[in-house]
């Protein structure tokens, strides 16, 4: 039951803070210049990256913030059911592919928690390749998208819990660590 009240209470930043992190998600720069396929993986892949940044940020702050990255998580996970349905998947179906959706979203956040605590840029890259990018090697794309990533965790670790929930949350613009 409280639950449900922390939830009614959190919801307009919740929606809030999922739609920041759309929008950095959805920076054509990602796509155009990075090496992103633009498709449901691309897209998913981009988002569980921005999502992990601001997850990260938020477990760290006092019990408030892993309470909204508890339900900024599971608003990501509704809005996944609905993208589903809307893309013509079955009642029946979309269970199973929203369980196959976590097992990737918990096992990348995992791989990206790691990373973001250990400051290896070279690692971070290898991560970025392999789950962003779907590269065995690292390139200058997955180095680019690990640059903008560490800039990224950079200017969110400096965020107070009021960020959060006063916002918006600003990421970098991904154009900058293009290379030319």
């Amino acid at each position: 039951m409280f639950g449900f009240w922390r939830k009614a209470r959190n919801r307009v930043v919740i929606e809030r803070l999922h739609d920041d992190m759309v929008q950095a998600a959805r920076q054509p720069a990602f796509y155009t210049s990075m090496g992103v396929a633009d498709d449901f993986e691309g897209r998913f892949d981009l988002l569980v990256l921005h999502a992990a940044l601001i997850t990260h940020r938020l477990m760290a702050l006092p019990s408030k913030g892993s309470d909204m990255a508890q339900d900024l998580t599971d608003l990501i996970f509704a809005r996944f059911d609905v993208a589903l349905r809307e893309m013509g998947v079955g009642d029946l179906a979309v269970p199973k592919r929203i369980k196959k959706l976590a097992e990737a979203y918990l096992g990348r956040r995992k791989a990206y928690e790691e990373v973001f605590v250990g400051r290896d840029d070279e690692a971070l890259a290898a991560v970025l390749a392999r789950n962003v990018l779907g590269r065995a090697d690292v390139d200058q794309c997955s180095r680019a998208l690990a640059r903008y990533t560490r800039q990224a965790q950079s200017m969110l670790d400096g965020a107070q819990l009021l960020v959060f929930e006063q916002g918006p949350l600003v990421f970098p613009d991904a154009s900058a660590f293009c290379e030319l």
